[in-house]
């Protein structure tokens, strides 16, 4: 049987850094904090809200991941990710998602679906604050909690780090255009078929999803 995960976990109890770190990758991955600009702990500290220390461990953590480079006496660098890089964890992203989302439809509780639907309305939430980073994180939570019916925790953290190299630098065009809105509500298309236990079908709209990632998201200029 899968293990199934523990929703009301998600994005809680975290520590300071573990929150700053999570916050930092989603401003890196929205394209709040742009490719190759150098950011010091102390900028990046006033910019959210903390003292540098947070700041500067979690960077370290971001570091290990590929998603920062130090730069000594000056702060960490934005790495940036090639076209061809993007390509290639899209093409990794479609082999493991939307097979492992359909067979996860046939066995998510009942129960747990009311807190799916509030993570997919946390979605829908941060467009309307216009919060990119919290679209980001949102988006990051309720996809990796799908996964997690797997109950393969080797795939979910693979997932998650092939996530966290994607780069969506289209995200704020398209928050001003609404049609980062139209694609938030398809989260709730997603559940929606999760209850209908139409497993086919959430494959299919993954497989829709991550190309959008690649394409729309990616750039802001992927026609409908």
């Amino acid at each position: 049987m899968p293990t199934t995960p523990n929703l009301q976990s998600l994005g809680h109890r975290q520590t300071l850094r573990e929150r700053v770190r999570d916050a930092l990758r989603a401003a890196i991955i929205s394209g709040e904090l742009e490719p190759g600009v150098v950011y010091s702990a102390p900028a990046l500290g006033a910019r959210f809200g903390v003292s540098s220390t947070p700041v500067r461990e979690a960077m370290l953590d971001l570091a290990k991941e590929g998603l920062v480079a130090a730069q000594p006496n000056k702060g960490f660098r934005i790495t940036q990710v090639s076209e061809q890089d993007l390509d290639d964890i899209a093409a990794v992203r479609l082999l493991i998602e939307p097979p492992t989302v359909r067979a996860a439809v046939r066995v998510i509780p009942e129960a747990d679906l009311p807190a799916l639907r509030e993570l997919a309305q946390a979605i829908v939430d941060a467009v309307e604050r216009g919060d990119l980073v919290g679209y980001v994180r949102a988006d990051h939570v309720f996809h990796l909690a799908l996964l997690g019916y797997s109950g393969n925790r080797h795939l979910v953290d693979t997932v998650s780090g092939l996530r966290a190299q994607t780069r969506l630098l289209g995200l704020a065009p398209l928050l001003h255009s609404g049609r980062l809105g139209r694609s938030a509500a398809e989260h709730h298309d997603l559940m929606d078929l999760v209850e209908a236990r139409d497993a086919a079908g959430a494959e299919e709209l993954m497989r829709r999803h991550i190309g959008h990632v690649r394409g729309l998201w990616a750039s802001g200029t992927e026609e409908e």
